[in-house]
């Protein structure tokens, strides 16, 4: 499909309250008329960016999961977001995810467990980092997911060149963040998401949340839809948020086409923990 309409969702959130949060999303989600393709939650939606997992974390069959795949089913869309997923190991002991649910319509759910954990905020002390990268299909557009800080580690989200019957074509069209990303390192945030778009010729959308946590950190939202060229086909800061936005195969593939500065990328392999 030529067009694919997204729709970000930039929000202030309830401190760990997780139905106050479901609720508030649902208020979110009524006021989406237009049709579109996938519908993006911020990090960490019903509960804010915390360390408290063992308190606030539920399993892969839980009640977020199961709103989020009635909600598609509503909405004849795909929803995305990060929530904390509990998940026991052979031995039977608890380990915590902070994982972006990808929610089909249909029911099935694919997921992408964040890769670089926030150590500056304790996150590596309570979560297990993910060692997959995923890529994601709709309508014949593939989309990397990202959370947060896998932002600052540009290695892990390079495009990469696929060896295929028309030669060689490149692995994903879009990045994709969903993020708890402070207000005080928002020159960091906007910088980086257009450096992705730029290096690696793809749209970029990345939606952030708004407000104040409970640990007094502020958010200003600067969700961003990004074209491949690095120009900023939207952006919203500090205000709250429902927009519905599209991306066109055809400019991207003219954008590549005459900027072929793939073809000349090094090779590399990903080695992963």
């Amino acid at each position: 499909m030529s067009t694919l309409n997204i729709t970000i969702i930039q929000t202030n959130l309830f401190w760990e309250d997780k139905q106050a949060n479901l609720r508030l999303m649902d208020e979110k989600l009524s006021s989406i008329h237009e049709p579109g393709h996938i519908i993006i939650l911020p990090e960490m939606f019903t509960t804010g960016f915390t360390m408290h997992p063992c308190e606030l974390a539920e399993k892969m069959d839980g009640t977020t999961t199961e709103w989020m795949k009635k909600k598609s089913k509503e909405k004849k869309a795909i929803i995305t977001g990060s929530i904390i997923v509990e998940e026991n190991d052979t031995e039977g002991e608890r380990n915590y995810y902070n994982r972006l649910l990808w929610t089909l319509p249909n029911g099935q759910i694919g997921y992408y467990d964040k890769r670089h954990l926030f150590a500056y905020a304790g996150e590596h002390e309570h979560y297990r980092h993910g060692n997959k990268r995923v890529i994601f299909s709709v309508n014949g557009w593939k989309i990397l997911p990202q959370i947060c800080y896998d932002l600052r580690f540009p290695v892990w989200s390079r495009q990469q060149m696929i060896k295929d019957n028309n030669g060689s074509t490149p692995e994903y069209d879009m990045i994709m963040y969903v993020a708890n990303w402070p207000e005080k390192r928002k020159h960091a945030w906007r910088s980086l998401l257009i450096a992705r778009a730029i290096e690696n010729q793809c749209y970029v959308v990345a939606v952030n949340r708004t407000g104040t946590d409970g640990n007094d950190i502020q958010y200003s939202g600067n969700s961003m839809l990004i074209d491949p060229l690095g120009e900023i086909i939207f952006e919203q800061e500090n205000h709250d948020c429902v927009k519905t936005l599209s991306v066109s195969k055809p400019e991207l593939e003219a954008c590549r086409e005459k900027f072929a500065f793939l073809r000349d990328a090094d090779k590399f392999q990903l080695f992963k923990e």
